[in-house]
């Protein structure tokens, strides 16, 4: 009997090159994979006959499936790629031009070569209506846009609550201009910053009204928060964030500038004075030899010496005054009278020094004294439990 066996396909060999060849064998492999999966081994030719079945599967799969789009005229192999095709904007638009191909070819041509060149399948018809929907949406949406680009487009109808009384923030309606601003002041803490200087209030708060009720914008974060979409939202943000304020600083303050007149300001300010007229220019600016001082009041300084132009010092810091010694000797005469002598300082000197020592070496000793107490071991000794 041999002694070469495989015991996961159950066959003896002869010898042992026929054994190691079984191993390379496509047979002894899908054992060892039925083997994993706790399946029993199969037999050669159980083998073969599967084997064999998957070899006609694989061919009825593989066989010519190709499909040719008459529109295109394109051949496709498989049927999933001509269903993407049909579905594709190159074909809807052959597809459309074939079409009407065909239906100017009609008047010439009888019913029957009718039939035998119009061969178009039920998903080819399905395409070409959808193609014909398509473009229609293409050209409404170019006639949209043809009408958006043009120059007659109107605004959009916007009813200003200022011109109704009604409130920015609120749905709140007033009597008058008076009531609506005394109301949005005690309900939302909305006041008009400088408002000595504003020319135009009613105007300004209609600006303010169409940035919040027609733009959505929120006066104090003013295109730097998030977006709103509606009025609703845009007011609740400001009620709930306290953002019921204008922003008049910084950049934001040429916002305003066509509500505000700041010329009554100005220190050369004259009744009559043309704001926006433009200002002389001196024919000599006063100065010396090291410093020039320009009409707006600005000093330029030469340049030998901008080490003292670089300090920076504090205006608000004041003079430390001397110590005065008046009262001192005042002191020392009244001691020299009483019999006070400079051998009695120096001995009061001298004893202060010895007490200083004294107390050194008394805090030495106590720091002595209390290691010396505390039992510090000086070698290790393991806590032992005998």
């Amino acid at each position: 009997m041999s002694s070469f066996t495989c015991l996961n396909c159950g066959v003896r060999f002869a010898t042992a090159e026929m054994q190691r060849e079984h191993y390379k064998t496509h047979w002894h492999r899908y054992n060892l994979k039925r083997k994993l999966a706790e399946l029993p081994p199969v037999t050669i030719e159980e083998f073969e006959k599967r084997v064999n079945q998957q070899k006609s599967d694989d061919a009825a799969a593989q066989e010519d499936q190709s499909v040719y789009c008459k529109a295109c005229r394109k051949v496709f192999k498989s049927k999933n790629a001509h269903d993407n095709h049909l579905d594709s904007k190159k074909h809807q638009e052959n597809l459309k031009r074939f079409i009407e191909q065909s239906a100017s070819s009609l008047a010439a041509s009888s019913k029957d070569a009718m039939e035998t060149e119009v061969e178009v399948t039920v998903k080819s018809t399905r395409a070409a209506s959808r193609a014909a929907a398509a473009a229609a949406e293409a050209e409404a949406a170019g006639d949209a846009e043809m009408e958006g680009d043009s120059d007659e487009w109107e605004d959009v109808e916007f009813d200003n609550p200022i011109e109704n009384n009604d409130c920015i923030f609120c749905p709140q309606h007033s009597e008058d201009l008076i009531g609506n601003i005394k109301h949005m002041s005690l309900a939302h803490s909305f006041f008009i910053p400088d408002a000595e200087f504003c020319v135009d209030v009613e105007g300004l708060l209609n600006y303010l009204a169409e940035k919040v009720c027609r733009d959505y914008i929120c006066l104090w974060c003013n295109e730097r928060g998030r977006t709103f979409y509606s009025i609703d939202a845009v007011r609740k943000h400001m009620t709930e964030k306290g953002h019921c304020k204008m922003l008049h600083e910084g950049a934001a303050l040429a916002e305003y500038v066509d509500f505000f007149d700041y010329s009554s300001s100005y220190p050369d300010h004259e009744d009559g004075m043309d704001v926006d007229a433009e200002l002389e220019t001196p024919t000599s600016l006063d100065g010396d030899e090291y410093q020039l001082v320009l009409p707006s009041g600005n000093v330029i300084g030469h340049r030998s010496l901008l080490r003292y132009y670089k300090q920076r010092i504090n205006p608000n810091r004041a003079v430390v005054v001397k110590k005065s010694t008046q009262k001192l000797h005042k002191v020392l005469a009244q001691y020299r009278s009483l019999g006070w002598t400079s051998t009695q300082q120096e001995a009061a000197a001298r004893n202060a020094r010895d007490m200083h020592v004294m107390k050194r070496q008394q805090a030495k000793l106590m720091q002595k004294v209390g290691v010396k107490a505390n039992k510090l071991q000086h070698h290790y000794r393991p806590q032992v439990n005998f």
